[in-house]
């Protein structure tokens, strides 16, 4: 039974593999900070190989997308992305989606700049990531970029300077890819991140957290080829700040359907 198992899983594995050489991949850019690379918990169906659905590993080289995608700390877990390239390519039948997890846990937006150093990490976020990007559009067309941060920013100071940075970081990477219409998804903060925010800072009257979501939602809303993604619903996986595995899956599925819909448009 086991030497059946393990003969299928070859086969399966070679048939999808052939197919990658045959086409061009839709690839996706994953970037941002720990609630991009995902922080869930690994179980048995985040390990099960997608059909059509390959990412680039830490040694740049295309794998069927199993989590953790994301190798920014030892903690990377079950993330969002996963899901997202299942679902896109539910709705692209014909499609390979070739997924780019650049996230870095931890990452101030800062950071998201060319020459940005991210000591947690000892890495520079931006440079790597524009490596990568480079590597992986030797195999097809970047269709679309994921962004989820906001949480390292959300401080009376660095809140206050988040949309202009932020602006500027979207007008960047669509100039790296060569097409300044790519769309482009932001994802909410955890609304239980941003409650713990408020109460924290509640003595000073601000919250810093609502005003990284509140600028980050108007850039998205005045952009014709962005969207914002909502996590009404989400639950965090018992530290207020990362989401649980069901959670990332779900905001996964929210991310792919904003994504479907301004390709459509």
């Amino acid at each position: 039974m086991k030497i059946k198992s393990l003969l299928l899983f070859t086969l399966f594995f070679l048939n999808i593999s052939g197919k990658s050489q045959e086409k061009p991949f839709d690839l996706y850019l994953l970037i941002g900070q720990s609630n991009m690379a995902g922080r869930g918990t690994v179980e048995a169906r985040d390990t099960i190989i997608p059909e059509r659905v390959f990412t680039l590993n830490k040694n740049n080289k295309w794998v069927p997308a199993q989590d953790p995608i994301h190798f920014d700390k030892s903690v990377a877990g079950v993330g969002l992305g996963r899901t997202f390239g299942i679902e896109m390519a539910k709705t692209n039948p014909e499609k390979i989606i070739g997924l780019i997890p650049c996230a870095v846990g931890g990452s101030s937006i800062e950071a998201w700049t060319p020459g940005g150093f991210h000591d947690q990490t000892n890495s520079y976020p931006w440079d790597d990531m524009e490596k990568r990007l480079k590597i992986a559009l030797q195999k097809g067309k970047l269709k679309g970029i994921l962004w989820h941060q906001g949480e390292s920013d959300s401080n009376p100071e660095k809140c206050k300077t988040y949309s202009e940075k932020l602006e500027v970081l979207i007008s960047e990477v669509r100039k790296l890819a060569g097409d300044e219409t790519i769309p482009f998804l932001a994802g909410e903060l955890g609304r239980f991140k941003i409650k713990e925010n408020s109460k924290k800072f509640a003595k000073e009257g601000i919250s810093p957290a609502k005003t990284v979501v509140k600028e980050t939602k108007a850039l998205m809303k005045k952009d014709n080829n962005a969207a914002f993604v909502s996590s009404r619903g989400l639950h965090h996986r018992g530290d207020n700040t990362h989401f649980d595995s069901k959670s990332y899956r779900t905001f996964g599925k929210r991310y792919a359907e904003k994504m479907t819909q301004l390709q459509k448009k």
